[in-house]
């Protein structure tokens, strides 16, 4: 983001869904539309090549679906921020994709304000859980117990303010460290509770009272 404009890449297989994603972002002054993919491994492939920030998903898709997609995403190491774009409300269909590494869901009828300000959300580190979501996981995906007996209270401060959605610069503000200082905090917490990332920090904190 060398221009200071978050590079976004949005993977739908409706031709008509991304152009008015396209629409919608092409007058942010501070978001920039680097590629479109009409299915997942499209998107996988494309997101290779133009390094987006933000990667605006869809979940069902032929071929590649979205949660194949984000798997393939976490697996070569992309570091995008992956915000769903899905037409369904049931649980079932966002769940996995949050499972799979997602950072957040808006719905494709979003306000176009809206959709800005989830892409600069997530993109700031924060994590979009809607409350019935985070239900959803809870009751769906029972936490490990007794891994938080080995974060210290420090990291315990951390854990509480990432399932907060604070990002790592809010985090450090708020804790009076710096942002170093708590991107290692983030690494021990999520080696130490053995989780791949800090979507799944903030259900670990939410489904064992750590917050």
């Amino acid at each position: 983001m060398a221009d200071g404009r978050i590079k976004v890449l949005i993977v739908d297989d409706h031709q008509v869904v991304r152009r008015g994603l396209r629409t919608f972002l092409e007058v942010q002054d501070d978001i920039e539309v680097v590629g479109e993919a009409a299915d997942g491994a499209e998107g996988v492939s494309l997101a290779e090549t133009v390094a987006p920030d933000v990667i605006l998903m869809d979940v069902v898709m032929p071929g590649t679906d979205g949660i194949e997609a984000l798997r393939e995403l976490r697996a070569r190491g992309d570091r995008a921020k992956v915000l769903i774009v899905t037409s369904f409300t049931e649980h079932r269909t966002v769940v996995p994709a949050l499972r799979a590494g997602a950072v957040g869901y808006v719905y494709k009828d979003v306000d176009p304000d809206a959709l800005a300000g989830a892409i600069r959300a997530v993109h700031a580190g924060h994590v979009l859980l809607q409350p019935e979501l985070a239900d959803a996981l809870l009751t769906e995906d029972p936490a490990p117990e007794g891994r938080a007996g080995s974060l210290t209270e420090r990291e315990r401060e951390v854990l509480a303010l990432i399932a907060d959605g604070r990002s790592n610069r809010e985090i450090a503000r708020a804790l009076h460290l710096s942002e170093k200082t708590v991107k290692t905090h983030v690494s021990n917490i999520l080696m130490k509770l053995d989780l791949a990332d800090r979507t799944q920090a903030a259900l670990y904190a939410v489904r064992n009272n750590l917050t």
